[in-house]
């Protein structure tokens, strides 16, 4: 059989399409490769939104077509996702070897193009067409193991595609296309298949999740399409949490702020991604709202779970950005005390607004702020961190560490990974510790654990 080695260079929506794809190859006959080195097909699924993560892809697909033709090798190699979608047939030259170039509305072919390369009934496939209802055909989920053997605890599941917010800096409207949402009852049912396998705690995934759904079910008694999405994942028996990525701040209406203090399954922890604590900026952004309209958000949210976690995505360097509008993003960050926040440099993309600005900053300033607001992410998350030692918190447990397989690791309801001495019979269970000491976005609990929640998981198991 056909051997596939696939390598993601990208966010959680990719990696689960990279994941949807080897599940349909598998049913097909082909054998997952856990290298590139001997398999028959070596697939780079690539994010568009950041220049360095297709720099990445580019490099890794020069060397192996180098090594390719010192070795005489027949290994067919392909792109897929964003870059493939936004690059299309000028990914495919003869001193690249790429045969195979799948966009983002094409995954579930992936499948019947290799057969024919492979077959030699094509020397080269490009396919970057858009396909009706192609949002539904990434559903697969590969019958994998979790950590350290047993069945995987969390599950990513796509219920959506594309995106029609269209702000500046984005480029993703033109490689995901617009807005194009699944059924929730072709959701629930991947969900629930997903519960029977062992899967414990479901992340909704969608480029605005929010705005899922709202040309398909129309508001019922003040909830949302995607409220009304949660609210059925949330019946089904045997799933312990909920989470969903990434969101709109416009899509945190009443009906979702007040699900976090209604729905006990639905984890606390909140990710709003600001960009900018400038008004002026997120003006130029095309983001839909004020600082003050992101922070009352907020305040909103902690007046429901005073405990949420909040984390957040920040660009700095945008086009025309001061320092005064950088100092406005530094005061935002400590004064909602973000419990993490992921930080980008901006990155010029081709065929966005933000790319033709005028006033594009040189790369060692957006480098230099790029440092000072990392520095306090980290001095605000450390603070956060830090109080929760001696608390107790409830965490799923997922495995092994990824640090060190001698000990364990699940993550608390606001999405902080606890590590503690535990066994295999822990996985998959919700356990309460004490935490005793913190480290750099991680905790560590008491290895007296203090209990299985058996009665509290029944409860939130109906």
């Amino acid at each position: 059989m056909p051997s596939v080695y696939i390598k993601t260079y990208g966010c959680q929506m990719n990696e689960r399409d990279s994941e949807a794809v080897a599940a349909q190859l598998v049913a097909r006959g082909y054998t997952l490769s856990d290298s590139e080195s001997g398999a028959d097909v070596v697939l780079l699924n690539t994010c568009s939104v950041r220049d360095l993560a297709e720099q990445k892809a580019i490099g890794k697909m020069t060397a192996l077509a180098a090594d390719n033709r010192k070795q005489g090798s027949s290994q067919v190699l392909g792109y897929l996702g964003c870059m493939a979608q936004s690059r299309g047939g000028e990914l495919v030259q003869p001193s690249n070897g790429v045969r195979l170039v799948v966009g983002t509305q094409k995954f579930h072919r992936t499948g019947e193009f290799l057969d024919d390369l492979l077959a030699g009934r094509k020397s080269e496939v490009v396919d970057v067409a858009e396909e009706a209802d192609s949002q539904s055909a990434i559903r697969e989920h590969l019958p994998q193991t979790g950590k350290g053997g047993s069945g995987a605890v969390t599950a990513f599941v796509s219920i959506m595609q594309g995106c029609n917010q269209h702000c500046t800096f984005c480029i993703v409207p033109s490689t995901r296309g617009a807005e194009r949402s699944r059924t929730i009852e072709d959701i629930v049912a991947e969900c629930r298949g997903l519960a029977e396998r062992g899967v414990r705690e479901i992340t909704l995934l969608g480029q605005i999740v929010t705005s899922y759904g709202r040309r398909l079910y129309p508001v019922r008694e003040g909830r949302s399409a995607f409220l009304q999405l949660v609210e059925a994942v949330h019946e089904i028996p045997g799933i312990h949490r909920i989470r969903f990525t990434s969101p709109h701040p416009k899509g945190y209406g009443d009906d979702l702020i007040e699900a976090f203090g209604r729905l006990p399954k639905l984890a606390e922890c909140a990710h709003l991604p600001v960009q900018s604590g400038s008004d002026r900026l997120l003006k130029l952004m095309h983001r839909g709202y004020t600082r003050e309209r992101y922070l009352a958000i907020i305040r909103r949210l902690r007046e429901v779970r005073a405990d949420i976690g909040v984390t957040t995505d920040i660009i700095v360097g945008f086009p025309g950005e001061t320092e005064e509008d950088f100092a406005d993003t530094l005061s935002l960050c400590r004064e909602v005390g973000f419990d993490q926040a992921y930080v980008y440099k901006y990155s010029r993309r081709r065929d966005t607004p933000a790319a033709e600005m005028p006033d594009q900053l040189p790369e060692e300033v957006i480098e230099e702020r790029h440092q000072r607001l990392l520095a306090v992410i980290n001095e605000l998350a450390l603070a956060k961190y830090h109080a929760l030692v001696g608390q107790e918190v409830e965490i799923l447990v997922e495995g092994p560490s990824h640090r060190n397989a001698a000990r364990y690791e699940g993550r608390t309801r606001s999405n902080k990974i606890v590590v503690f001495e535990g066994s295999p019979r822990h996985v998959g269970e919700l356990l309460r510790l004490r935490v005793e000491r913190a480290g750099s976005f991680t905790l560590y609990g008491n290895p007296a654990i203090i209990g299985l929640e058996d009665t509290a998981a029944a409860a939130v198991n109906g």
